[in-house]
């Protein structure tokens, strides 16, 4: 079952009065992050090295991808590419990593964005903000097909009374 925020920021709040404790797992809905993933992939950045033999490229240096609406900002980006070595497989994005795409943007150490399936898994002190609400864990699941997702680790949210 999948939440929208204002539903999981209020659940979560009365959630931690009851118990005193946050969440393991959330689930909540991400109509900003939804995505067309067959839409050409653009990437710019500083520098570009590219290995035929295992089929990857690294794009190093203020990289930023580019999907349709979507953004995701990071310090590397691997490319890899399917077995016709044509089409992009992954990205493997380290160092810095935000995923934005209208109001709702996402912060982490490290994300692989696997393009056919839509999925995107975000590791590392995740931090989601949606407005002005906010929810953070160390594993976030995004499914951009869907527009949904699932926040793990020690979840925990802030919200705006009156706001969300």
């Amino acid at each position: 079952m999948t939440f929208s925020l204002r539903k999981l920021v209020l659940v979560a709040a009365f959630g931690a009065l009851a118990t005193g404790a946050f969440a393991q797992q959330a689930k909540v809905a991400f109509g900003g992050l939804k995505q067309d993933t067959t839409l050409p992939v653009e990437v710019q950045a500083d520098q570009l090295s590219v290995n035929n033999a295992d089929g990857t490229a690294i794009f190093s240096g203020n990289v930023l991808v580019g999907q349709g609406e979507m953004r995701i900002s990071a310090a590397e980006v691997k490319v890899k590419y399917g077995a016709d070595g044509k089409s992009i497989d992954q990205l493997l994005a380290t160092g810095g990593v935000t995923i934005s795409n209208l109001a709702d943007a996402a912060e982490a150490r490290e994300a692989i964005y696997t393009i056919a399936s839509g999925i995107v898994v975000m590791t590392g002190d995740v931090l989601l903000t949606q407005g002005p609400s906010a929810i953070a864990g160390q594993k976030l699941t995004i499914d951009l097909k869907a527009g949904t997702g699932t926040m793990e680790g020690r979840v925990s949210t802030t919200f705006v009374p009156g706001g969300n």
